[in-house]
């Protein structure tokens, strides 16, 4: 019988911050600039340039250490990461090493099908980003400084996690997290969250970690669990043939599924870390703290105690709705025109979600207005139009933009309610499914929903339901 391993895992998630400037000069830190024209002496590491710590970057650092539940350090330092790189213009990264910002943290999950974990925070540090290398087409490679000095938070957790589901659910829990501190835009495409992954295996029941593998090159969450899923698999088969698992540096190739060799992987000690003599050793006021504590934004558990308390949403489903702030600002903005909260949640989860879904599409970006959702929904509880008909309705108003009034007239799909005109369309389906008929007045309860949807196939969706069932049962009745 084959030996029975666990996986351990670590994860380390960089995190751009949206400050205005970078996090040690005045440049901007905006994404999309033309190639090297947002930089400086002191981000391209010119001789003489002085560092000044970003005051701003500072206070979002705390902010969201605090909502990690870390320890703030009493007393913090800068130091110089040292290794050369081409996109790294001082030759060292502006770092923390032995007195980071914060520690000891806790962040809870949810993994799919298992009970709450907590998942420990060993450190959330500042450091600043290199640069950005474009491989073009004729074989030539570029560099792009804009990105040089762009504030950065390391948020690396204890190995507590054991299983890619449990990381894909960290990664998922923790950038909620962070779009509710609005500490940075957590767009992945942009590289403003990366995450780099320590994996390793050991028999069941042992303590002592096995031999670690770095897996990088991760530009989504289901990249990390799909990369962990693959490395989980070929680490267990080198124990299984007792071949040795290397400490390496591995890129995750997602076309091919698979993760290869970059390097060996590097230690503490290779990167010579000393304290930077351009930026002092500081203590963070304590009133600074206590001011950043006092002014913490509703984070997602708070809001889903909010939305379950004053609008009586299942746990569930409210779950769901604070799971993307955008999404739960959307739902809180339709229940403030829209007395009927758990059928714009419904509408929320299932149709709009489904949505982007499709498009593989982040709710941040989905423009319906509001107030067209909500009037939608209006005219379906007055009976303008039917469910059915909604659904079309709010396809045609995601694409077009239109409200759902001119849609509506547009298209001729006010909902049929006059009952001489529904009463004559029921007596042609009745004849043309005289057998079908017959069968439900012997009792086949199911003949009935055959001829309600023959019914409303005949007027195209916009009978009105309640109507069709009314009318077919009084004119079964008189045959």
């Amino acid at each position: 019988m084959k030996q029975q391993y666990e996986i351990v895992v670590g994860l380390e998630v960089h995190l751009h911050i949206a400050t205005a400037t970078k996090a040690f000069c005045g440049c901007k830190n905006e994404f999309g600039l033309k190639p090297n024209s947002g930089v400086c002496p002191v981000c391209m590491g010119f001789p003489g340039s002085l560092p000044v710590l970003n005051e701003k970057y500072l206070e979002y650092a705390v902010k969201t250490a605090l909502a990690l539940n870390c320890k703030i350090s009493d007393k913090m330092k800068f130091d110089r990461k040292n290794y050369f790189y081409p996109d790294l213009p001082k030759n060292y990264q502006i770092s923390q090493y032995d007195m980071p910002l914060s520690e000891a943290g806790l962040l809870e999950i949810i993994a799919k099908d298992a009970a709450p974990k907590k998942i420990r925070i060993k450190r959330v540090h500042m450091e600043e980003d290199a640069g950005k290398l474009l491989h073009e087409e004729d074989n030539i490679t570029r560099v792009d400084f804009n990105r040089s000095g762009t504030p950065l938070l390391e948020i690396v957790t204890e190995p507590d996690i054991n299983s890619p589901e449990e990381a894909y659910a960290y990664l998922l829990t923790l950038k909620n997290l962070l779009e509710y501190l609005e500490v940075s835009d957590c767009d992945m495409e942009k590289g403003s969250l990366r995450c780099d992954a320590n994996i390793s295996i050991r028999p069941a029941g042992q303590a002592a970690l096995g031999v670690k593998v770095e897996v990088k090159n991760m530009n989504s969450f289901k990249g990390v669990r799909a990369a962990l899923e693959y490395e989980q698999k070929r680490q267990e088969s080198l124990a299984q043939d007792n071949e040795k698992i290397i400490q390496e540096t591995r890129l995750w190739d997602s076309d091919k599924k698979i993760t290869q060799p970059m390097r060996t992987k590097e230690e503490a000690h290779d990167y010579r870390y000393f304290p930077d003599p351009d930026l002092v050793p500081f203590e963070i006021d304590p009133a600074l703290i206590k001011k950043i504590k006092n002014n913490m934004p509703q984070l997602p558990a708070e809001k889903k105690k909010q939305i379950i308390k004053d609008y009586g949403i299942s746990e569930y489903d409210a779950g769901i709705l604070i799971s993307d702030k955008a999404m739960a600002e959307y739902f809180l903005k339709c229940a403030q025109s829209y007395n009927q909260p758990k059928i714009i949640a419904n509408w929320i989860i299932s149709e709009i979600l489904k949505y982007l879904n499709s498009k593989n599409m982040e709710f941040r970006y989905f423009d319906l207005p509001p107030a067209h959702l909500t009037d939608m929904l209006k005219m379906m509880d007055s009976g303008k139009i039917s469910g059915k008909i909604a659904k079309d309705v709010l396809s045609d108003m995601i694409t077009s933009k239109k409200s759902p009034q001119d849609i509506v007239k547009e298209k001729g799909l006010l909902q049929i309610s006059d009952e001489t005109e529904l009463r004559a369309v029921i007596k042609a389906v009745l004849r043309q499914h005289a057998q079908v008929t017959k069968d439900y007045k012997s009792g086949k309860e199911a003949a009935l929903s055959f001829l309600v949807g023959q019914a409303m196939k005949a007027t195209k969706g916009k009978a009105n339901p309640g109507m069709v069932n009314k009318l077919l049962k009084e004119e079964m009745g008189n045959i």
